[in-house]
């Protein structure tokens, strides 16, 4: 008897199947809020956010929220990002936190709580992690993921230049990228799906992700110059296609704030790369 995807994976297969491989950035920059006509306040924020989950929301698979740019407006500004995580899962879309965090023992537990509990109000269906303290130190969050059915996606091999130093280097027998990645795929060998990967794509990777079985976040499209040809040529394989997920975030919003032209740069987007991919 066959059966489905479990996990992360239970949520994250049908969302791109159904809506497309793409996740739609929700960056509330200072500048792009001055060209969108708002005021760069708290109420500026909110209207940004309101229609990016307009526009964004009925549309993407997953969208991606920049935490530090909602947390520069302090508390205001996190209760706006409560109110676009909530209003984007709503819609259908499955939210990744791009908070970035890392930790060790009970600080990474508290992290874990905040972005993946559901009692907190800014859970959610994954969220970004860093892994320069040592894998096992994700582990609570790792562990939380794959109990509820949610997932992380950890920093593997960035799309900024300065990471490649750290990120190439060796770490025994391979790099310190491939060694994350091959840490990743020993929790997904159950089918969960529950820890993803960041790889960007603006340029060779250099990664074996053939054994990840789970999804690779793959920022650089659009404004920071990858394409979705690109896409097809550093990502080829059909064990690695299905899993991947281009990330596009100043492309997309270019288009607001009317949340129509949103949801047609999101259409448009993810047409592009299917059409590369299939």
């Amino acid at each position: 008897m066959t059966t489905g995807p479990v996990g992360f994976a239970a949520a994250y297969l049908p969302a791109v199947a159904g809506r497309g491989r793409l996740c739609a950035g929700i960056d509330p920059h200072p500048g792009l809020l001055t060209r969108w006509g708002l005021p760069v306040s708290v109420d500026g924020l909110a209207a940004f956010g309101d229609a990016c989950v307009a526009g964004l929301g009925p549309a993407a698979a997953v969208i991606k929220p920049q935490v530090a740019l909602f947390e520069a407006f302090g508390s205001a500004g996190m209760a706006v990002l409560e109110t676009v995580i909530a209003g984007c899962r709503d819609a259908g879309a499955l939210v990744i936190a791009d908070a970035k965090r890392g930790d060790i023992g009970s600080t990474m537990e508290a992290y874990t709580r905040a972005w993946l509990d559901e009692a907190s109000p800014l859970c959610s269906d994954a969220v970004t992690l860093s892994p320069y303290l040592g894998f096992g130190s994700l582990a609570p969050a790792v562990r939380q993921a794959h109990d509820t059915g949610r997932g992380v996606f950890v920093l593997a091999r960035t799309s900024n230049p300065d990471g490649a130093a750290l990120q190439t280097a060796r770490a025994g027998e391979t790099s310190v990228a491939q060694a994350i990645v091959d840490d990743a795929g020993a929790v997904n060998a159950d089918g969960s799906g529950t820890v993803g990967v960041v790889v960007g794509a603006t340029g060779e990777h250099g990664l074996d992700l053939t054994r990840l079985a789970g999804p690779i976040l793959s920022p650089g499209l659009g404004a920071q110059g990858a394409t979705p040809a690109d896409l097809a040529a550093i990502f080829a394989g059909d064990t690695v296609l299905p899993w991947l997920l281009p990330a596009a975030s100043r492309s997309v919003l270019a288009a607001g704030p009317d949340p129509a032209a949103l949801r047609a740069a999101v259409e448009q987007t993810r047409d592009e790369i299917e059409s590369a991919l299939s």
